[in-house]
């Protein structure tokens, strides 16, 4: 079964940067498309960036020109590097395999994400 496990949120200033992972197994990870996801207090969970397994990449408008997301392969393991971060950019972070190009998440089996906050 597919495990997801994320790690590398935290809390930090405005203007902060962060550096998120996601290990994947039980999947054949090059072959997939993968996604960042985040859900704040009483909104639905919304795709932050995709990155197809040919290496296409995809963001949200809002993080557009400050998030950026990268794959190793080699490490089954899928990056959100986040800079310039804003209050507005606190949730709890997931990612998933997904569907190109919807970005729709293509497992049910969500893991425990990770917590950003932002703040001063």
């Amino acid at each position: 079964q597919v495990q997801l496990v994320e790690s590398g949120g935290g809390l930090v200033q405005p203007g902060g940067s962060l550096r998120l992972s996601c290990a994947a197994s039980g999947l054949i990870f090059s072959a997939n498309d993968m996604g960042w996801y985040r859900q704040a207090p009483g909104l639905q969970r919304e795709l932050v960036a995709g990155i197809t397994f040919g290496g296409i990449t995809n963001y949200a408008s809002s993080v557009q020109g400050r998030f950026t997301i990268s794959r190793d392969n080699a490490k089954s393991t899928v990056y959100l590097q986040m800079n310039s971060l804003k209050p507005e950019d606190t949730a709890v972070y997931f990612c998933n395999s997904a569907f190109f190009p919807s970005w729709r998440a293509n497992n049910d089996r969500w893991g425990q994400g990770t917590q950003v906050t932002v703040s001063s």
